[in-house]
């Protein structure tokens, strides 16, 4: 994984993946793979423009059972294999539940080695708590993006993900 670069407002992440950009985009839109990376949540999710996502608490953080919705969105753009843009809103804490909708995209694309990159770009505009999560600077939360993003790295290239 590169490292991060932030811009004002913006956190930007890119990494090179041995997987096809079919294989990633599945990854970031099924509920059976987002279990088994990251902080292994499932989503639901309409991939389409005006389209709902909503993330879910793992079972290892609520209890088995338990529907707790931890982060909410719209699709603003959907491009199979290539591109997906969405508002997300962190709702489990109340103090980023205060904070408007941030921007989060994953562009999907091949370098001329024939490697898979994703490059995430977060605007965090006025959401100093989110930002402090998802740059993993809150202590005690997991690592944010970079934890998610290596853990994604390792699942799709080994089939092993830390959540599962």
């Amino acid at each position: 994984m590169t490292g991060t670069v932030q811009h004002p407002g913006e956190v930007v992440h890119r990494i090179y993946l041995k997987a096809s950009p079919e294989e990633v985009w599945a990854a970031l839109t099924r509920s059976e793979l987002t279990k088994r990376y990251g902080y292994g949540g499932r989503i639901d999710i309409d991939p389409r423009p005006g389209g709902a996502y909503r993330g879910y608490a793992s079972e290892a953080l609520v209890g088995s059972g338990v529907d707790m919705v931890i982060i909410e969105g719209e699709i603003i753009e959907a491009e199979p294999d290539r591109r997906l843009a969405l508002t997300w809103r962190m709702t489990a804490d109340p103090a980023m539940a205060t904070e408007g909708p941030t921007r989060l995209t994953y562009d999907i694309g091949q370098d001329e080695r024939g490697l898979t990159t994703l490059t995430v770009t977060h605007d965090l505009t006025g959401a100093p708590h989110t930002a402090a999560l998802v740059t993993g600077a809150t202590p005690g939360t997991g690592g944010g993006w970079s934890f998610v993003l290596s853990d994604l790295k390792s699942l799709l290239e080994t089939g092993a993900g830390i959540a599962g």
